[in-house]
């Protein structure tokens, strides 16, 4: 009798790849024994093996630019790779955190101005690699990537499970969903800030978590978890959104009879939007009645800023122009189409209304608040299920699915090569950080 593998259980059957759709007479191979073997393992161990796989290609990446880094005033030229992901660009700002703290009094230049400070960065993961630091006795270097790394590996974990768990639809309409949703995340562009002294792995851990709680009714976990996020990335507030849409659909469902929201849970809702309502609003709260700078944070982020006001949607009536002269307009058009058309198309619609919801409030907000630029492709990082809509969007026939997803994936990595390359090597002269 020829080998063949178990089915998967219900649990992993989206992972199972496409299975289902082989013919059984092709087990028969020692290649396909392993294939059906390596299939077999836990889900946990297929997003670790990925996500292994990447971070290895982007550290590839990483000390093939560090070949060509001239000296700046965080390295010396040609710098080893742990130098290399702990100091540059806002890691130093983080490293001045963890060392120092924040400053009681604002820096002012000669005319008054507030200038560029630490108050303009979160204090989560600085103050978790400060512990790490002061726990094991190793420096910045050694701890600050390590400590996103292991943060980014948790973050995979829980986007994986997001996904199954909050998007059945989208699961049950393409085989394999979350662990493609995790492969695409972990090739996005500018991805490689998952292993770097950054926060985006924070983040990204923080608000797949929070989803993944709400989805799953533990209010009070999650807010626990929102609340953390308010301390990690100015990223809260759209997570207001999320809880409304949620409240919504459970309240029209159980119009229907198909819900039974009772009162704790709708206690536990109210309370959940408060806590993100605070959370939006705590550090730049903490930050004015520590330096006595009332809107401290919005002027140290105007700082940063080509035009030093921060208004909603206003960096876009400007910025464009600098970066692309008469093709601005096109430009926004064009990428704010495509946005559009990722955020309604089909696939989108398929996911969990919670998923759904973040994609579209966290869009919408990052537009409102930041000036575009070149950290533009790093903040897009967190609206994570987009890349479960990209690998969805193909579903039939099995063949077409396949090519889909690897020409979107390998796409994806060679762009995120680039990213590396050119975003992460330092022009000592003056840079725009990644």
């Amino acid at each position: 009798m020829p080998a063949t593998a178990a089915p998967p259980s219900p649990r992993d059957a989206g992972d199972a790849g496409d299975a289902q759709d082989a013919d059984p007479r092709r087990a028969e191979g020692p290649v396909h024994r392993l294939v059906a073997r390596v299939r077999a393992w836990p889900w946990w161990v297929h997003v670790l093996l990925v996500w292994g796989a990447s971070r290895l290609l982007a550290a590839v990446a990483f000390l093939v630019t560090a070949t060509v880094q001239k000296p700046t005033s965080w390295t010396a030229g040609d710098p080893p790779y742990q130098l290399f992901v702990a100091v540059p660009f806002d890691a130093g700002w983080y490293q001045q955190i963890a060392d120092t703290g924040y400053p009681a009094e604002l820096p002012r230049d000669d005319q008054g101005l507030v200038q560029q400070n630490p108050w303009a960065f979160f204090p989560l993961y600085p103050m978790l690699v400060r512990t790490v630091m002061t726990l094991t006795g190793g420096s910045w270097v050694a701890v600050a990537p390590t400590v996103a790394l292991v943060l980014g590996a948790a973050a995979v974990l829980v986007v994986h499970e997001v996904v199954r768990v909050g998007a059945p639809r989208a699961v049950a309409a393409r085989p394999g969903l979350p662990l493609a949703t995790v492969a695409l995340v972990c090739a996005f562009p500018s991805a490689a800030v998952l292993q770097v002294a950054y926060t985006e792995s924070t983040a990204l851990l923080l608000v797949a978590t929070s989803l993944l709680l709400i989805v799953r009714r533990r209010y009070g976990w999650a807010a626990v978890a929102v609340l953390a996020l308010g301390f990690a990335r100015a990223v809260a507030l759209p997570m207001v959104a999320v809880v409304v849409v949620h409240a919504a659909v459970r309240w029209w469902r159980a119009r229907r009879g198909e819900d039974d929201l009772g009162r704790r849970d709708a206690a536990g809702l109210l309370g959940l939007a408060l806590a993100a309502g605070v959370s939006g609003v705590a550090w730049p709260a903490i930050c004015g009645w520590v330096t006595g700078v009332p809107d401290g944070y919005l002027q140290t982020q105007e700082a940063w800023r080509g035009v030093r006001e921060v208004t909603p949607f206003l960096g876009w009536t400007y910025v464009p122009q600098f970066w692309l002269g008469e093709w601005a307009v096109p430009a926004l058009v064009a990428g704010f189409g495509l946005m559009a058309a990722v955020l309604l198309v089909p696939a989108a619609w398929r996911l969990g209304p919670e998923l759904h919801a973040w994609s579209v409030a966290y869009v919408l907000y990052i537009v409102a608040v930041i000036e575009p630029g070149s950290s533009l492709a790093r903040f897009l990082l967190l609206a994570f299920p987009l890349g479960a809509v990209t690998a969805g969007a193909v579903r039939r026939p099995p063949w077409a699915r396949r090519a889909w997803f690897v020409a979107v994936l390998v796409v994806m990595l060679a762009l995120q090569a680039l990213w590396i390359r050119q975003m992460w090597e330092s022009n000592p002269a003056g840079d725009w950080p990644p």
